[in-house]
């Protein structure tokens, strides 16, 4: 799986180079005009698992094909019981991290996440029915690819799917195996318009 997301992210990145070097963009500095605000829905969704979340995040349309910024999250989690394990799992994390979105083709993206994650945890054994409270913390590496429509100064919106990359067995996109989980994240946002002279 690593291998592939590989390929796909050089491959991204060399349309990405070649499409700046097609159309060269006048440099300037910075641009108000290219400052956007959004936000995301997350979910996901396998075999007892269920996973949703809010991303609110800012950031910064260098050009036609790179956007960078910084995110924040809201995530709940939680996992049932299965013949692997006895206990129930309910997990609400909050955290934060930066964000980089490469564009090489209008309506395509490679969506890169580095975070981090504060987690509170409730885990329930269905035997005994002895529950553990815990606070934990992990890093998340988030990429994947998405579709979407972006008019600089204007608006955007687009759907990505999503996979942590990391090996951090707390992450909030893992299961209580430390499995990874895909994530489908929806977002849109608007453009924040030049002051008025």
């Amino acid at each position: 799986m690593k291998n592939i997301l590989c390929v796909l992210i050089l491959w991204f990145v060399s349309f990405a180079a070649k499409a700046q070097l097609d159309q060269p963009e006048e440099i300037r500095g910075f641009d108000r005009n290219k400052v956007f605000i959004g936000s995301s829905l997350n979910l996901g969704l396998s075999n007892n698992f269920f996973n949703i979340g809010l991303n609110p995040e800012i950031g910064y349309s260098f050009n036609k094909w790179l956007d960078m910024g910084v995110a924040f999250n809201l995530n709940y989690f939680s996992q049932k019981a299965s013949t692997i394990s006895n206990n129930n799992v309910k997990n609400f994390n909050y955290g934060g991290g930066a964000f980089l979105r490469i564009w090489p083709v209008s309506f395509l993206h490679l969506h890169i996440q580095p975070e981090y994650n504060w987690i509170n945890s409730k885990q329930t054994n269905i035997i005994n029915n002895q529950t553990n409270q815990l606070k934990l913390k992990a890093p998340s590496l988030l990429a994947g690819i998405g579709y979407g429509n972006r008019e600089i100064g204007s608006r955007f919106s687009y759907f990505t799917i999503l996979i942590d990359l990391n090996q951090a067995f707390n992450s909030p996109y893992r299961d209580q195996f430390g499995d990874p989980q895909p994530i489908f994240r929806g977002g849109f946002g608007i453009y924040l318009k030049p002051k008025r002279q």
